[in-house]
């Protein structure tokens, strides 16, 4: 069974007695067929916006030196994501090289027998798609490593390690750090009355909720069940009271609709300063704030040790612009 080809082919050779007998095989396996007779015109079909799956790239091309070549089609063919297969005479030292380092993936004899150009390709083809399963497992491997599955927003020890390198940047710019750690109230009244499945879609909806809140360089993690943490690099406490209770009001002031029902959620927050300290101890300081706060009432606000200023009250029960009959806790 042969491998599968994506998009059009580049056959870049001025010498005929390659061309005569590729270029009607390769017609049958790629959508178009392009032909570069100079190094110029290789360049301007790999930098026009089609999607090459494979190249053919004769060592004897007109216009520029091979080292150059390869490296400007390289660069054209997203480095390495299309594959490159060198058709020469000999085999230099060069292009071994260009052979380990993954640039070419290939080298053909250009004296190959059309009956075995097929057995070649193929074996370049299916390497190539090889490599790139394996690059997105990879890839996948990484982001279930760093993200909740649940949220897709940082998982506790993803957000730790990411406030421990902003920890760093702190104490050599002797600039800010504040945490903003919230917990949904009484989320097991509603994992009781709404279902596991339900309260799943309610935790994805206000991770999504409070990232539209935030800058693009702060950090958001789920560090519990119905718990979340928001690393603010550059502020300071009065800066991240004002950030809780923009999430009290845009986050849990309008209603939340899942399971057919429009449900009100409330949270409290518990903030503290990181000061350069570890991150460790500061998430300890912000847990024993958000415990304060939890004693205190839903939608409470606290800053661990001297508040800036009167944490406000609760924000007042909104009822659905839509008409829904809300149900709340």
């Amino acid at each position: 069974m042969r491998a599968e080809l994506h998009g059009n082919v580049l056959l870049a050779s001025a010498d005929p007695a390659l061309l005569r007998p590729l270029q009607p095989w390769l017609a049958q396996r790629a959508a178009h067929v392009d032909i570069a007779l100079t190094a110029e015109a290789a360049l301007a079909l790999l930098t026009a916006p089609v999607s090459h799956g494979l190249l053919l790239l004769d060592a004897n091309l007109p216009g520029m030196e091979l080292n150059r070549l390869l490296d400007a089609a390289s660069v054209a063919s997203g480095q390495g994501r299309t594959p490159i297969v060198l058709i020469a005479d000999t085999v230099t030292p060069e292009a071994l090289d260009r052979l380990s380092e993954g640039i070419v993936a290939d080298i053909v004899p250009a004296a190959t027998d059309t009956a075995f150009w097929p057995i070649r390709i193929d074996a370049v083809l299916r390497a190539q798609a090889l490599s790139r399963k394996l690059d997105q497992l990879s890839e996948s491997t990484v982001q279930q490593a760093q993200y909740d599955r649940l949220t897709g927003v940082y998982n506790r020890e993803t957000i730790l390690a990411m406030l421990f390198r902003e920890t760093d940047r702190v104490q050599r710019s002797k600039s800010s750090l504040c945490m903003v750690l919230f917990d949904i109230d009484d989320f097991g009244h509603w994992n009781s009355r709404l279902g596991a499945e339900s309260c799943d879609e309610l935790l994805c909806q206000v991770a999504g909720r409070t990232l539209r809140q935030l800058r693009s360089y702060d950090l958001l993690g789920r560090v519990g069940k119905d718990e979340f943490l928001v690393g603010m690099p550059g502020c300071s406490s009065v800066n991240a009271v004002m950030l809780a209770e923009r999430l009290r009001l845009e986050v849990f002031s309008s209603p939340f609709h899942v399971g057919g029902e429009a449900v009100r959620l409330s949270a409290c927050f518990g903030i503290a300063s990181s000061n350069g300290r570890s991150p460790l101890v500061v998430l300890r300081e912000a847990e024993q704030a958000l415990e304060v706060a939890s004693c205190a009432g839903p939608e409470s606000i606290q800053c661990f040790g001297d508040c800036q200023g009167p944490a406000p009250g609760p924000v007042a029960f909104l009822s659905s612009s839509g008409g829904d009959e809300l149900i709340a806790w």
